[in-house]
């Protein structure tokens, strides 16, 4: 069995710094709450994860992503640090996508509607593109958390061209997730 998603990864290096930056910051917070921060090499945007997998099945699903490779380059935005549910009792600390996300959505929906034709069910959650900085093991109140969703709610930091789509694999271990491309698909442009 192999354990697979579908991501883009930031490729603009100074917005990735950025990001790294505003990540530290967050995990400056950990002395509050308890936080599993996102490693530098693991941040991307999930645009589906398909979970454990026969390795029968590796080739349908890099079959499924050939929908994407009739799609357009495009570039978002990230902006702002949130939290899903909320900021007030956070699970899980994201950054944005304010421009792109329609973008985002394309290909998750041609990816969605070739995997569902493969047998899988459909995500519970509709999809809301952000980038993962860490999650919050066990919800404490922090005042540094708060502090930090308050001063970065809009927070701009820029740019990066989305070019390909990667069908990635994780090995869960101790001391957390480890991340290989299987495959990916250049876009068009």
């Amino acid at each position: 069995m192999v354990r697979l998603f579908i991501a883009v990864e930031v490729e603009d290096h100074n917005t990735l710094r950025k990001i790294i930056e505003v990540k530290n910051r967050v995990s400056s917070c950990s002395s509050d709450l308890d936080l599993k921060v996102v490693e530098d090499e693991n941040l991307h945007i999930t645009l589906r994860f398909i979970g454990e997998v026969s390795e029968g099945m590796v080739n349908d699903v890099v079959k499924v992503l050939g929908c994407v490779s009739g799609l357009k380059k495009f570039s978002i935005r990230f902006r702002g640090l949130g939290a899903f549910p909320s900021t007030g009792r956070p699970r899980v600390i994201w950054l944005g996508v304010s421009e792109g996300a329609a973008q985002l959505k394309e290909v998750r929906d041609c990816i969605e509607r070739g995997l569902r034709r493969l047998g899988f069910q459909a995500e519970r959650e509709e999809f809301s593109p952000h980038l993962t900085l860490a999650r919050v093991k066990e919800f404490k109140p922090s005042m540094c958390l708060s502090e930090l969703f308050s001063e970065l709610s809009d927070v701009d930091l820029g740019t990066s061209p989305i070019t390909r789509v990667k069908l990635k694999k994780s090995v869960l271990t101790p001391r957390g997730p480890i991340y290989s491309d299987i495959f990916e698909v250049l876009l068009m442009g």
